[in-house]
């Protein structure tokens, strides 16, 4: 038995994939199931903001990669939006992204993946937000350090109107929104629940662990805590 450690590594089934979105590009990714059981829920990861470094390989969808298929049962895909990394086009301020959005809830069906929700960081979440909540498909949504820059009321009111979850994961100490505004803001979905993670900032630098807690405890909440070691302890 092992502690999981930030750069530790779980058994998962894991394959490089090409996403092929409806205006003609194709896009890199990857997808990373669960190898001792069928997983039970599906992660779609969408990445902070390329124009700063983000991308599917940011620290957090990494480690969710990592880890969650082997902890939580959970399948994990990742992709790079278009002008990221190895994927064609360039970056739309959100806008053709959509396009990237579909391909990759395309693939989850066309997987067969059960129960998918989407988990967006920063401009990520801006992604999620915009076009997530009128999806038939898309079980509910986690939004990692919302900036609410790109997205507005409108985007807001429709996942109000969908009845879907929605989870804020915000850090205290956000450049761009924190709890205390996100509560304000968020204010006008009944069923979004804003959850603060004490002194963290928008990078989450060394909260990793409490953010993929949340992650589980909302998206499969019999998976929540997850195990520190690996195998997880049986039961006594």
């Amino acid at each position: 038995m092992t502690d999981v450690r930030a750069n530790t590594v779980l058994p998962a089934d894991r394959r490089a994939i090409t996403l092929h979105t409806a205006d003609g590009l194709s896009l890199e990714g990857e997808l990373a199931v669960p190898v001792l059981a069928p997983p039970v829920a599906t992660l779609l990861c969408l990445h902070p903001l390329p124009t700063h470094g983000g991308s599917m390989d940011s620290h957090l969808l990494r480690k969710m990669a990592w880890r969650l298929p082997a902890l939580a049962e959970i399948a994990v895909l990742r992709f790079n939006t278009r002008g990221t990394g190895a994927s064609q086009g360039t970056y739309d301020a959100g806008d053709g992204e959509r396009f990237d959005v579909a391909a990759a809830l395309d693939l989850v069906e066309s997987e067969g993946l059960p129960a998918p929700w989407v988990v967006g960081w920063s401009f990520g979440s801006e992604l999620a937000l915009m076009y997530g909540a009128l999806d038939p498909s898309v079980v509910g949504a986690v939004l990692l350090a919302p900036p609410l820059r790109r997205s507005d009321d409108g985007h807001l009111r429709l996942w109000a109107q969908s009845g879907k979850p929605l989870v804020a994961i915000v850090p205290e100490l956000d450049d761009y929104l924190r709890p205390a505004e996100a509560a304000e803001r968020f204010g006008v979905v009944p069923q979004a629940a804003v959850v603060a993670v004490a002194g963290s900032k928008h990078l989450f630098v060394g909260y990793a662990e409490e953010v993929l807690d949340e992650i589980v405890r909302y998206v499969v909440p019999e998976r929540f805590p997850l195990p520190r070691s690996w195998p997880p302890k049986e039961p006594t």
